[in-house]
């Protein structure tokens, strides 16, 4: 990726940077370059526009106003506004960078950041939230005023813009992520200005401080409730730890009364979507009042009792814990386990049903630079809002989906939608999905998902493992799994040793539930809801959810298996 090159002001820039003490304290510093820049596509990625390349306006004058430079452009989503309206970056850490990612080195320039403000001095050390600076007029009365609001929150883009998968972590775990200003004056700047410090607000309170709280410990009740107290400190980040400060406060009430494990839901909406599947709205019958309480992930389970007494988890389309939507496809054959012919047959508009566990299942990959989901049939009900999330927030994706015919695409509108960011295979049409050629077209630091029937998931995890591809990099959402085998018996060990003789067709999980309290959601190994301790023995590890250095010390009861006896505590 071509990055701005060195300017004419480079040897201005690279003496400023020599004599630079970052943990000196800031009274002054010089502008060394000013850059504005317009929206474009990111290379490599056509569908996602960045105003991130920024160029040096040069010498003259430019005008600043509350959304920032004229004519600088940003991706609304997560930059510019009032908040947000002046990106400052210190250029001495430039050096840093490219002694710590030599590969890169030729990118670690000014204006990699995005930055609209170049300085050598003033950095997250020394410059604190609310931070009120003069820049330009020697008259503080003329000179344009800004505000620092907060520390910039890096995104994948950083990761893309260098070409290393994982770079943006390492801006906020050293404190190097730059930060933001709002505008408390307009009127001019350019290159050459002298920037002062005129108010100081909260001396404690440095960028990198701050940065302290809202990443690297986050469970420090007292920094939070004083952070979500500084009125000067943007929504953003201040609404971080308003977050957790609430967190807090309804844990501790839920703490003394506990939830209650069922809820009842109404079918408010039933809806034959193809010959196979149909999609059910479900309303809560004692809607949870608060919105937040409310709020479900997209890619989340949802954990059904039917009235037969079978307990099935599903996908949910969207919505969230007061009023959700399944899609659910009738099986037949030896993988129908009868939960879906009772949704179909059974299930009506104004039948209630009860809803345990509802947790997330699809993690979502904001460090990726791409994500290429692959679904066949009622597999998309994992992946389509995750999908239309991308699409509203500016993040590159692709929807690769099978299906029998042009006549068993469900939820129809949606997909157009969607536009070129879904490739539609037709099995009727000849149209084959090739899971070995999209892996081997992915972008570079694409996320993998997968969802569909067995033959699918099969080829998926044969096609990954051949080419090498990280655990960390691909996600399996399995509509079902094997859960059979050998007899075997489990010793909890923290519940008084005792002895669960677990048969050929039972799970672990199941016969936990039988004496003990035990969280589960998905029931085939996708969410990790049910992973208990693993304290001896020998397990035939199965489904997804755990990486191989977690299989060592624990398992998923739903679908794992011990072969003999094994010793866990839950």
């Amino acid at each position: 990726m071509a990055i701005q090159s060195k300017t004419a002001a480079a040897a201005v820039i690279v003496a400023a940077e020599a004599a630079v003490d970052l943990d000196a304290p800031f009274t002054r510093d010089t502008l060394l370059e000013v850059r504005a820049g317009k929206m474009r596509p990111m290379p490599g990625l056509p569908n996602v526009l960045s105003g991130i390349d920024k160029t040096v306006c040069g010498g003259s004058p430019v005008h600043i106003s509350q959304l920032g430079i004229d004519g600088d452009e940003h991706d609304l989503t997560f930059h510019g506004g009032p908040e947000k309206a002046i990106h400052g970056y210190c250029s001495s850490h430039y050096a840093t960078w490219r002694a710590e990612f030599p590969a890169a080195a030729d990118r670690f320039v000014p204006g990699a950041f995005g930055e609209n403000f170049v300085t050598a001095h003033m950095n997250e050390r020394n410059v604190c939230i609310g931070d009120v600076m003069a820049v330009g007029d020697s008259s503080d009365d003329n000179a344009v005023l800004l505000e620092v609001s907060l520390p910039r929150q890096p995104c994948y883009k950083l990761n893309h813009r260098f070409q290393h998968k994982n770079f943006a972590p390492n801006t906020w775990k050293t404190s190097r992520t730059g930060w933001y200003f709002r505008v408390r004056r307009d009127g001019t700047v350019k290159a050459g200005d002298e920037i002062r410090l005129v108010e100081r607000k909260h001396p404690k309170w440095t960028l990198e401080r701050v940065q302290e709280y809202l990443h690297r410990t986050q469970d420090d009740a007292a920094m939070n409730e004083e952070l979500a107290a500084i009125e000067a400190l943007g929504p953003e980040s201040r609404n971080v730890f308003k977050g957790r400060v609430e967190k807090q406060q309804k844990q501790a009430l839920r703490d003394k009364t506990p939830a209650p494990k069922l809820r009842d839901f109404r079918v408010v909406e039933k809806k034959r979507q193809t010959a196979r599947i149909s999609s059910f709205v479900l309303e809560a019958v004692e809607p949870i009042a608060d919105e937040e309480d409310a709020d479900l992930d997209r890619g989340a389970h949802a954990s059904i009792k039917l009235g037969n007494g079978l307990v099935r988890a599903y996908s949910v389309v969207d919505g969230d814990r007061n009023r959700f939507q399944l899609g659910v496809a009738l099986a037949s054959g030896p993988t129908s386990r009868g939960g879906s012919r009772y949704m179909h047959d059974e299930v009506e508009v104004g039948s209630v049903l009860q809803v345990s566990a509802m947790t997330a299942a699809v993690p979502f990959a904001g460090d990726a630079s791409h994500r290429v989901f692959v679904a066949a049939g009622v597999g998309l009900t994992a992946f389509l809002a995750q999908v239309e999330l991308c699409k509203s927030i500016n993040y590159s994706a692709t929807l690769h989906y099978a299906v029998r015919s042009a006549e068993d695409v469900p939820f129809r509108e949606r997909l157009d939608k969607l536009g070129d960011w879904v490739v539609l295979y037709d099995k009727s049409a000849g149209q084959r999905l090739d899971v070995g050629s999209i892996i081997a077209d992915r972008k570079w630091n694409s996320k993998l998902y997968f969802c569909g029937p067995k033959i699918l998931m099969e080829e998926a995890a044969r096609e990954t493992r051949v080419r090498g591809i990280p655990e960390s990099e691909v996600h399996f959402e399995a509509f079902s799994a094997d859960v059979s085998g050998d007899p075997f018996e489990a010793v909890v060990a923290n519940k008084g040793g005792k002895v669960l003789q677990v048969g050929e067709e039972e799970t672990l999980l199941e016969a936990l539930q039988k004496c003990f309290d035990v969280p589960s959601s998905c029931s085939v190994g996708n969410c990790g809801t049910c992973k208990i301790s693993l304290q001896g023995g020998r397990v035939d590890h199965r489904g997804t959810a755990l990486t191989e250095d977690e299989k060592a010390t624990s398992m998923l009861s739903c679908v794992s298996r011990g072969i003999g006896r094994i010793t866990i505590e839950i």
